[in-house]
C-alpha cells in the first residue's frame, strides 16, 4: 500500500533514498493490508514523531577540531517514553535510524513494554578514535540532545560500536545536567551505578529462547542441530555460547574480519577467550578460515544473522541451506528474500520477535532505577524467558492460525498494540 496524499510529498525527501526505510516502510504496507489498517492510521505510522540531527564538534586529542553528525529519531510516543539504542557506525544515516525506530515500536509492542520506538546513532568509527575522544564525542551528543530525551521521554540503550561505558557517560552527563544522580536515564549501564545483571546477555538468550521453541516447534532435537553465526559481537558471542550449553553444534562463526567452519563443532568457550585476547577470530585453530561471503551458505540447521541489515537477499536466498533463521540482527532479510525463503520452507524467527531480549532486560532495569530496587540475575533471567515464551507462542499461534508467516504475524501483533493505544487516545487537538 503506498500512500499518496494532495497535502504532502509521500515520504520525506531525507528518506526516500534509504534501502533500511524502504525496507522497513513495505513491511509496514504489507501488513497493512493483513490487518486492514485505516489509511489515516498507516500515514501516522509511516514517519517518524520525532528526528534530530546534530553536529557534534570535538577537539581530538592532536589539537584538531573535527565535526561528526549524530540523529536521534523517536518513531512514536505513544506508548510511552521512546526506547532504542544508540548505535556508533560510519555508515549511519538518518533513513536507517529512523527504520531501526520503527521497528522498535513493534517490537515493543509485540512484548507489551510500555515503551514506544526509538534509535539514535553517530556517523563514526569508533576503533579510530581514543576513549578520551569517544568520551568528548558522547558527552557533546547528550549535551545536543539533551532537550529530547530523559527517563519519561526517550531512554538509550548501547547498540553497535557502544556499550556499558557510553551509557555511563551520558548519564553523567544527563545528571550533572539536572543536577541529581538519574540512572534510569539509560540502560545496559555498568551494574555498579544501577546496571542490570544479566542486560548484556538478555540479547543473545533471547534468541536462544525463540530457537529452543522454534526446533520443538519443527521437531528437531537440539542435541541433532547445527547452527552457523554471522556475528561474534555482544549478540552473536552470548548465542553461541548459550546454543553450545545446550548440545547444539556451531558448525561456522563469522564477523567482519573473516570467518572460520569446523563441520565437528567449534569449541565456543575456546573460542570466546581467543577473541577476547584480542585474537582474530578466523585464526582460532580449532577450525579453518572460510570466505566470508560464503558464510551463510554452509550448510546447517539454524542460520543466525546477528550482524548487520539486509544480508539475506534475493541474490544469495535461493543458496541458504538451513532449516530455521534466527534473525539476532536487525533488519537482515529484504523483502525479496523473505519471499524466496517462504517458497523455499525455511521457517524465520523475525528480529522484532526474536532480539527482544535486549530491551525487554532494559525495561527491568528502567524499572529497578525508579523504584530503587534491585533483582538478581536468576530473578531477571526468569522474567526474561517467560516473557520471551509468551510472546513466541502468540506470534506462532497468529501465523499457524491464519496462515501467515512468522514475520508478518509478529508484526501485526506489535503494530495492533500501537494502533489500539492510539485509538484510545485520539488525535489532538
Amino acid at each position: 500500500m503506498v500512500l499518496h496524499s494532495p497535502y504532502h510529498s509521500p515520504v520525506p525527501p531525507m528518506l526516500d533514498d534509504s534501502p533500511s526505510f524502504q525496507m522497513a516502510r513495505r513491511q509496514l504496507d504489507t501488513v497493512a493490508e493483513v490487518i486492514n489498517l485505516d489509511k489515516g492510521l498507516l500515514q501516522r505510522l509511516a514517519y517518524p514523531k520525532r528526528s534530530m540531527m546534530v553536529s557534534i564538534p570535538i577537539r581530538m586529542d592532536d589539537g584538531r577540531t573535527e565535526v561528526f553528525f549524530g540523529y536521534r529519531v523517536q518513531h512514536s510516543l505513544t506508548s510511552g517514553p521512546s526506547k532504542g539504542g544508540l548505535r556508533y557506525h560510519p555508515g549511519i544515516d538518518i533513513g536507517e535510524v529512523t527504520a531501526l525506530a520503527m521497528w522498535m515500536s513493534w517490537k515493543c509492542g509485540i512484548m507489551n513494554l510500555p515503551f514506544s520506538g526509538g534509535k539514535g546513532g553517530i556517523a563514526v568509527d569508533p576503533a579510530k578514535l581514543s576513549k578520551s575522544e569517544l568520551e568528548r564525542l558522547t558527552r557533546r551528543f547528550t549535551e545536543e540532545v539533551l532537550s529530547i530525551i530523559g527517563p519519561r521521554q526517550d531512554v538509550m540503550a548501547p547498540d553497535m560500536g557502544t556499550n556499558e561505558q557510553t551509557m555511563a557517560w551520558i548519564m553523567d552527563t544527563y545528571s550533572m545536567k539536572i543536577g541529581y544522580c538519574c540512572p534510569e536515564v539509560v540502560t545496559g549501564k555498568p551494574v555498579e551505578i544501577g546496571g542490570c545483571l544479566g542486560r548484556r546477555e538478555a540479547t543473545g538468550r533471547g534468541v536462544t529462547y525463540c530457537i529452543l521453541e522454534a526446533l520443538k516447534d519443527l521437531n528437531i532435537a537440539p542435541s541433532h542441530s547445527t547452527a552457523v553465526v554471522q556475528g561474534f559481537g555482544n549478540v552473536g558471542s552470548v548465542t553461541c555460547q548459550e546454543l553450545h550449553q545446550r548440545g547444539i553444534r556451531i558448525v561456522a562463526v563469522g564477523e567482519q574480519h573473516g570467518s572460520l567452519g569446523n563441520p565437528n563443532g567449534i569449541d565456543i568457550p575456546l573460542l570466546r577467550a581467543w577473541v577476547d585476547s584480542g585474537k582474530k577470530l578466523h585464526e582460532f585453530p580449532g577450525g579453518v578460515a572460510i570466505p566470508s561471503e560464503q558464510l551463510l551458505e554452509v550448510p546447517c540447521t539454524v542460520l543466525i544473522p546477528a550482524a548487520l541489515d539486509r544480508v539475506i537477499t534475493a541474490e544469495n536466498a535461493p543458496r541458504l541451506r538451513c532449516t530455521l533463521i534466527a534473525e539476532g540482527a536487525n533488519g537482515p532479510t529484504t523483502p525479496d528474500a523473505d519471499i524466496i525463503l517462504q517458497e523455499k520452507g525455511i521457517m524465520v524467527i523475525p528480529d522484532i520477535l526474536c532480539n527482544a531480549g535486549g530491551v525487554t532486560v532494559s525495561y527491568f532495569e528502567w524499572v529497578q532505577d525508579i523504584q530503587q530496587l534491585m533483582w538478581s540475575e536468576e530473578q531477571v533471567n526468569r522474567k526474561l524467558e517467560d516473557l520471551m515464551l509468551n510472546a513466541y507462542s502468540r506470534v506462532r499461534n497468529l501465523s499457524v492460525t491464519r496462515g501467515l508467516t512468522m514475520r508478518t504475524a509478529a508484526l501485526a501483533l506489535g503494530v495492533q498494540k500501537v494502533v489500539a493505544e492510539m485509538n484510545k487516545r485520539g488525535l489532538f487537538p
